[in-house]
């Protein structure tokens, strides 16, 4: 029997050869003929594949590739898992994934690839598969499935192999995300970076938000970000990552992530939707870029340009509510929405989905840095840029970040960071930050520089020779730079849009100069969403009618950041009894910020799964993997732990936890009256 069976296989082969090679005539034929409509709610279907309408025309697996004469018992059986809107990857009954070989045949692979990726339309109750990247039709040709312009139809089935997936953990009945009143109920995340993963270059960030070939291709890991890749080192200089750490990600994740593994993906959508799910009802989604940062980082695919940066991250923002409404069922039905307006926000919120607002913080908006004090842009750039972020659906702006720009002076990082910060500043500018002292109790970030022996060691650290590297007087410091013309037009212009300007990393002085135009002028829409504003300016905006949240650190003070039930108190005292009617917070989750370590005094004092969610819903531990979270141990190593910490914090606030749970459930309702009130303006 051996020699038969031998002489049977490579007879197969030959049949396939040339089934390849008529291929290349065939599959051309398709552009002929008018495409029928996208198949848009296949995800997760288990079915058999019958080629053309004969009754023994089913497809079945071979040992070499796939044969299409088999009978509906003997098909393979294969799962389809949504890759965008339209577009599957198929995985039969043994795992193997279908893929389109280099020379047109069918064939199963062990992973998703460019050559994975499937198109699927329907005409009436057959269809027809396309290979997405490649435009050749697969179909039946000697017994074989290969490119040809063949149809299908899909039999249900039963038994499919499983994929890998998350679970939110996240069961029961849910309050109503609008009251009866017609407000929302729910809290919102001020400040978030979800589309980071293509921003800083590309390559920047190991792990993204979603991918087409799910959360093993999400979360995989990435040798580059280890000692031995060539952007590990850089990368632990920009965010402290430990360069030799376990880079392996899914399924182990031994080393990441944690709150601290800055370049580490920490917002993968299933952990939006548990928190979603929990009662977010609003996420400000911040499209953020770093010229200077993206060009030290060695490992880039796109332009370090920050305005190119912002427009591929506009179009990915979409490109994963595609991605979670073909997850979904098809257009419209995944619980991601991005809303352009107040009243997106609501119709969104009135059918339970998350509203997701677009926001922009980078150093250098519309181009507008200056260099050695002269300004890079002109009004009609800035009037043009507005016009632009208008059309993305951009509800708010910050006119300075990092660095010194054309519209005015930033608010020192500090301490060491503040020193790499400022080099920054030398690069982006020409010079490095230039202090004076404060006029009032308000002040800047002090900064380490304060001894010519620290000067001289940081002049050695890679700046061009003769640079003179600052020093710095203790104590409390202010940024000599205000808020300039170009930045008062800027604002101005913002303001007639009703487009809302973040106070957040501007200098004591700007800051003050724009909540200065904002009272003159009775304008509400100014933000503070992530604790990077003196506290000398919450009364005066929260007075102006704008709206205050924190960072999303642990509940009280520690390891030298501020804890968030602390500045609360403290925010609410600063202002008028009553200006502060609801509160958010800012994860800046992937922003190269921490996210919230675990609350000091969990061990004794723990929340206890399951939890019960601010809306009512329980929650189990978050499960990625073969790693389970615990927001007691874990602090928020992933944003599927931000709705555990929401809990922890309304917890932690003992006495004041109820009117605490209160304030965030009104945060999303509040936020969208001041947007409301700034285009109304």
């Amino acid at each position: 029997m051996t020699p038969r069976t031998s002489s049977t296989a490579r007879l197969r082969r030959i049949l396939i050869a040339v089934a390849a090679a008529a291929a290349l005539i065939i599959a051309p034929l398709t552009a002929a003929h008018a495409a029928p409509a996208p198949a848009t709610d296949l995800d997760d279907t288990c079915a058999v594949l019958r080629v053309g309408s004969g009754s023994n025309n089913y497809v079945t697996r071979g040992s070499v590739g796939y044969g299409t004469s088999g009978t509906a018992s003997a098909a393979t059986k294969v799962r389809f898992e949504a890759t965008d809107l339209g577009r599957y990857r198929l995985v039969d009954h043994k795992g193997g994934v279908l893929y389109l070989s280099v020379v047109n045949t069918v064939m199963p692979g062990s992973s998703y690839g460019d050559r994975a990726d499937w198109a699927i339309t329907r005409d009436g109750s057959t269809y027809q598969i396309t290979a997405t990247n490649y435009g050749k039709r697969i179909g039946s040709f000697l017994g074989g499935l290969v490119a040809a312009n063949g149809t299908f139809t899909f039999v249900p089935a039963t038994g499919c192999a499983g994929v890998a997936d998350v679970a939110t953990n996240v069961s029961g009945t849910p309050q109503p995300a609008v009251n009866a009143d017609g407000t929302l109920n729910g809290f919102i995340d001020a400040h978030t970076h979800i589309t980071a993963a293509v921003g800083f270059g590309g390559k920047m960030r190991c792990g993204t938000p979603f991918h087409p070939g799910g959360v093993e291709e999400a979360l995989k890991g990435c040798l580059s970000h280890s000692a031995i890749g060539a952007s590990g080192y850089t990368g632990a200089l920009i965010a402290g990552t430990d360069p030799f750490m376990d880079y392996k990600g899914w399924p182990t994740f031994k080393d990441w992530p944690t709150p601290t593994t800055l370049l580490h993906e920490q917002a993968y959508w299933k952990g939006i939707q548990r928190t979603w799910q929990s009662g977010e009802r609003v996420m400000n989604a911040l499209l953020v870029a770093n010229r200077v940062i993206c060009e030290v980082y060695p490992d880039k695919v796109t332009s370090c340009n920050e305005m190119e940066q912002l427009r591929l991250q506009a179009q990915y923002l979409v490109d994963m509510q595609d991605y979670i409404d073909a997850q979904s069922g098809g257009p419209g039905k995944g619980f991601f929405r991005i809303a352009k307006t107040p009243a997106d926000v609501r119709a969104i919120a009135a059918q339970g989905k998350l509203a997701v607002i677009v926001g922009v913080e980078n150093s250098e908006l519309f181009g507008c840095r200056q260099i050695l004090d002269v300004p890079q842009c002109t009004t009609a750039q800035i009037d043009a840029g507005l016009d632009e972020l208008q059309s993305w659906g951009v509800s708010n702006i910050y006119p300075v970040h990092k660095f010194d720009n054309a519209f005015g002076g930033t608010r020192f990082d500090s301490g060491t960071q503040g020193a790499a910060v400022n080099i920054g500043n030398k690069v982006s500018t020409g010079n490095f930050w230039q202090v004076e002292s404060c006029p009032t109790a308000a002040h800047d970030n002090e900064q380490p520089l304060r001894s010519d022996l620290i000067a001289g060691l940081l002049s050695t650290s890679g700046l061009p020779a003769g640079t003179v590297v600052p020093v710095y007087p203790n104590g409390p410091v202010c940024n000599v730079r205000g808020l300039t013309d170009l930045g008062r037009h800027l604002v101005d212009r913002a303001m007639d849009r009703g487009i809302m300007i973040n106070i957040d990393h501007m200098s004591v002085k700007t800051a003050d100069a724009v909540l200065k135009v904002a009272e003159e002028r009775g304008y509400p829409g100014v933000l503070t969403t992530h604790t990077w504003s003196d506290r000398s300016m919450i009364a005066r905006i929260a007075n102006v009618g704008g709206f205050v949240a924190s960072y999303a650190n642990a509940a009280f003070d520690q390891d030298g950041r501020e804890g968030f039930v602390d500045e609360w108190r403290e925010n609410r005292a600063a202002a008028a009894p009553g200006a502060i009617p609801a509160y958010g917070f800012g994860s800046d989750v992937n922003g190269l910020g921490a996210q919230a370590a675990a609350r000091a005094g969990a061990a004794s004092d723990p929340v206890v799964y399951p939890l019960t969610a601010l809306n009512g819903v329980t929650l189990g531990k978050y499960t990625v993997g073969q790693r389970t979270y615990d927001v007691n141990v874990d602090g928020v190593a992933t944003y599927g732990l931000q709705a555990d910490w929401t809990v922890d914090v309304v917890h932690a606030a003992g006495a004041d936890g109820a009117l605490l749970k209160q304030q965030l459930m009104s945060g999303a309702e509040h936020y969208v009256r001041v947007w409301q009130a700034a285009i109304a303006w």
